[in-house]
């Protein structure tokens, strides 16, 4: 089962940018899902920093959380 959750996440379905004040926005498919700032993007910052792009996507998946409520298209 954690092999199928990892080959999702090698797709790259997540992506982030920075902007002024390290404030992150997280994408998920394009769209943007979540913002960042303060402590919380100094910490994203410096986890996602030394990640490949599999633990990247991870960190962002967990980062995320459960974003999903059902209304997404």
């Amino acid at each position: 089962m954690k092999q199928a959750k990892n080959n999702r996440l090698s797709k790259e379905i997540f992506s982030y940018s920075v902007a002024k004040a390290n404030k992150v926005f997280i994408y998920w498919h394009g769209k943007q899902i979540m913002i960042l700032k303060g402590a919380d993007s100094e910490k994203f910052l410096q986890r996602i920093s030394n990640a490949n792009e599999l633990e990247a996507q991870l960190i962002m998946a967990k980062v995320t959380g459960n974003f999903k409520r059902g209304n997404e298209r």
